[in-house]
């Protein structure tokens, strides 16, 4: 799994960014609008990312700050939120406007973001209303403290050959129930929830 991306920006615009790394390989990550802001003007980056993998495509996206990565993770764990749609809405919001979007149930403002409908809208504010906090409390320490079980347990179960996507929610919804539980407990309650 790739967590991080440093080197040499080849290329850079609003969607997309080619960093060229020391081993002399190039690679595209698409990014959203606020990334890009913060790339403008500089020579090299290191950026977090996040790898979609499909058996069509693997898609990296890549981001700033560990902020916008875990919103856009949150994001695509929602039903009917792809990761354009994430990106697309990470573009339009910076990471401590979208919390204050979610926490205040503003759903107006989502339905603003090119592709999410009303219920989309609705779905967002239902499913991460309660995971992100403005405040003290915030999606990132939340996030922080089951990342690394909830990443574990997620490998394990692509290696066991389950689907990706399907054994993130399952995960998801267990941590989300659980924030506690154990790779071992996760591993053996997601597989009998697909």
């Amino acid at each position: 799994m790739i967590e991080t991306i440093t080197g040499k920006i080849t290329s850079l615009n609003p969607a997309a960014v080619v960093i060229d790394t020391a081993g002399g390989v190039g690679y595209q990550l698409n990014i959203s609008l606020n990334t890009f802001s913060a790339l403008e003007g500089l020579d090299s980056a290191r950026l977090l990312v996040h790898e979609s993998i499909r058996e069509d495509a693997w898609v990296l996206y890549g981001f700033i700050d560990e902020d916008e990565r875990e919103l856009f993770r949150a994001l695509v764990g929602v039903s009917g939120v792809g990761a354009a749609s994430a990106r697309m809405i990470l573009s339009t919001f910076r990471p401590a406007e979208l919390r204050t979007v979610i926490s205040t149930s503003d759903s107006r403002r989502l339905k603003s973001v090119k592709g999410i409908g009303a219920k989309t809208a609705e779905r967002i504010i239902v499913d991460l209303h309660d995971k992100i906090k403005v405040g003290d409390i915030t999606l990132l320490e939340q996030v922080h403290a089951t990342s690394a079980a909830y990443n574990e347990a997620l490998e394990a179960m692509v290696i066991l050959g389950f689907p990706r996507v399907a054994s993130q929610k399952a995960l998801q919804k267990l941590f989300d129930q659980d924030p506690s539980m154990g790779v071992e407990a996760a591993l053996k309650q997601a597989m009998k929830m697909l």
